[in-house]
């Protein structure tokens, strides 16, 4: 194989190095494979039909010793900042029924996913996505992920456009040029979409220093991509709803005193995906690198994307992403070496205000005279269940409307641009699909995220998705139970430690381990600005109340004013953590027995109560004494 970059031939290049560079610029195999009556794809085909937006899974649920592997593909949409038009949505709705399981779900980069789909139906499901306005290239594979921005669709804060225009350029910017994906997908035919901005082109064809392959298919990643997944985002100063931290590459506006955009202050080396065991892999927060003009923003992106496409490994792929690079070199090196290709210094990173995250859900101003609503998702899933129809609601919804809507980084949407008029007739569709509202929701759930993790992730060691639900419920009851009945924290959880529901950067992170065994962190802020510890490198689920309950009296009992669960465990730390817990005597912990009354209830609103406890995860009595408290205080005089 030939020299890659400035160091690979002092090492062996991976399996996968070889499997890109014969692909004919992500051609083959799957332009060949996609062909052939066959269930599913081979391990080459697999690794480059990442690249088109698309894994191949099997769901565990379905597996029978001794038969073939229930082979499916799960799909990913590459939406920048998270935008879905109309006609998106619904053609996605559509797939999910005619090709998929029935659901879609948000991603944690402000993409959908369809689960589900057939080999055979693969085709048919992109083609459809490409010619409704979508494209599905580029949402996995080693190259530039979905460039994620943030969601909240403030038109009287022209910051936020400006975050929407870029994300939108630097997406185009960094797209592969390979005609492969229309080859395949819609045999030849170059779908329609919006026309890329002319000093993006132009930026893509400049050399500077070394930064493109000229003549080359892919003038910026040549026949071997980038040596692992490169993700980024661009923001404005103080929302991190984007986890700027976790990125490889983010890029914050920077405007003058009138709000006109200056330049870009630059983050790089962020990182989440470990591997247990192997101490070598870890979670790492971005390092801020400096400052450029607007004017060079585009030849600034390449010239990091060409250091780590250059110098990142491309022999141990646990140790390829950018994060060990920064890690390995030390930012003086890095922003030495980016600035070679630059052509000129960096300036100095400008002074920012504190990062905030905010969800942005329920109704707001979107500044225009028009309105937005943010809806939480539970874990990104939008569904059917029972008398929860949210993927019904949301339907009717666009239909009826025909409303743009912006995921956001959190598995949550905003549907935008609503006429006034129309908010008390789209708040009747929610209550009639059973959509709980932002007053009914345990801030717990608002706030937590967890990845599907099995039975379709191949990766995933334990539950995550179908975990989750139940476990804050039982933290919610254990929070009551020591006297911390209104406490809020960011809780995420994970399968397996790649981390794709970013725990490393919550309050309570929760890690598969092993089948129903998580490692524990802590100590991440609220506003993910800070890494969390490892606490417990095993906690078994059904241990959780014993794991966790010192934890929370000491934080009750310790806890400065105003001062945040994960604060106080990075404040205390987790050797203070454990010395507590292991000198904790629960016998001191006597909650007030609540006093209980019985009355008797007809068996069709006791059903009722109890489906509603199911879908909620509230128990039963709680809903009964609300909804009796409701009508009394709504019946007073």
């Amino acid at each position: 194989m030939a020299t890659l970059t400035p160091n690979s031939s002092e090492r062996k290049l991976s399996k996968l190095e070889g499997i890109k560079e014969r692909s004919a610029f992500l051609r083959e195999p799957v332009a060949t494979e996609i062909l052939e009556d066959t269930t599913h794809f081979s391990e080459a085909g697999i690794q480059i039909l990442k690249f088109h937006g698309s894994y191949q899974q099997d769901n565990r649920d379905n597996r029978v010793k001794g038969q073939e592997k229930d082979y499916q593909m799960m799909i990913r949409t590459r939406n920048p900042g998270g935008f879905i038009p109309a006609q998106l949505y619904l053609t996605l709705d559509r797939l999910a029924s005619d090709y998929g399981n029935e659901t879609l779900r948000v991603t944690t980069r402000q993409g959908f996913q369809l689960h589900g789909i057939l080999k055979k139906n693969l085709k048919a499901t992109i083609s459809a996505i490409v010619r409704n306005l979508g494209s599905t290239l580029g949402a996995c594979g080693d190259l530039n992920r979905n460039v994620m921005a943030p969601p909240a669709p403030f038109k009287n804060r022209p910051e936020y456009a400006l975050a929407w225009e870029y994300a939108d350029r630097i997406a185009d910017l960094l797209t592969p040029q390979s005609g492969a994906y229309y080859e395949i997908w819609l045999d030849g035919e170059k779908a329609i979409s919006g026309e890329e901005a002319p000093e993006v082109k132009a930026a893509r064809q400049r050399n500077g220093n070394g930064t493109i392959f000229k003549d080359k298919e892919e003038p910026i990643y040549g026949e071997h991509y980038m040596p692992r997944k490169f993700k980024s985002c661009v923001t404005v100063p103080g929302d991190n709803s984007v986890d700027l931290y976790s990125q490889d590459l983010s890029l914050v506006l920077v405007s003058n005193d009138q709000g006109q955009l200056q330049g870009f202050n630059i983050l790089a080396g962020g990182g989440l995906a470990r591997t247990h065991n192997k101490e070598e892999t870890f979670p790492r927060l971005a390092d801020e690198i400096g400052y450029v003009d607007k004017a060079d923003i585009y030849d600034l992106v390449k010239a990091i994307v060409a250091t780590q496409r250059d110098y990142g490994d491309r022999h141990n792929r646990r140790h390829a992403r950018l994060k060990y690079l920064l890690h390995d070199w030390g930012v003086e090196k890095f922003r030495s070496t980016v600035e070679d290709y630059f052509g000129k210094p960096l300036q100095p990173y400008q002074p920012l205000p504190e990062w905030r995250y905010e969800d942005n859900l329920g109704w707001h101003e979107q500044g225009d005279g028009r309105l937005f609503l943010g809806l939480w998702v539970q874990n990104g899933r939008i569904a059917n269940y029972g008398d929860w129809k949210l993927r019904d609601a949301l339907r009717t919804i666009i239909e009826t409307y025909n409303l743009p809507m912006r995921l956001t980084p959190h598995q949550n949407l905003l549907i935008y641009d609503i006429d006034p008029s129309h908010r008390e007739a789209i708040n009747g569709i929610l209550r009639e699909a059973g959509v709980q509202s932002l007053e009914g929701l345990d801030s717990l759930k608002r706030l937590s995220m967890a990845c599907p993790a099995l039975p379709t992730c191949g990766l995933a060691i334990a539950e995550s998705e179908r975990a989750i639900p139940d476990i804050l419920t039982r933290i919610r009851k254990l929070l009551i139970r020591v006297g911390l009945q209104k406490e809020e924290f960011v809780i995420r959880m994970t399968g397996c430690p790649n981390g794709c529901a970013r725990p490393y950067i919550a309050e309570l992170g929760f890690v598969g381990r092993a089948p129903n065994v998580y490692q524990m962190w802590l100590g991440a802020d609220p506003h993910q600005t800070r890494l969390a510890q490892v606490y417990r490198d095993r906690v078994a689920a059904d241990e959780l109340e014993t794991v966790l309950e010192p934890l929370f009296v000491y934080f009750k009992q310790d806890r400065k004013p105003g001062e945040s669960f994960g604060d106080f465990c990075d404040r205390i730390g987790m050797d203070g953590l454990q010395a507590f817990s292991d000198g904790y005597d629960p016998s001191t912990l006597k909650p007030k027995r609540k006093e209980r009354h019985r009355i008797r209830i007809y068996d069709e609103v006791y059903e009722r109560l109890k489906q509603e406890s199911l879908r909620s995860g509230k128990p039963m009595l709680d809903l009964a004494s609300d909804a009796l408290k409701a009508y009394l205080d709504g019946n007073q005089d």
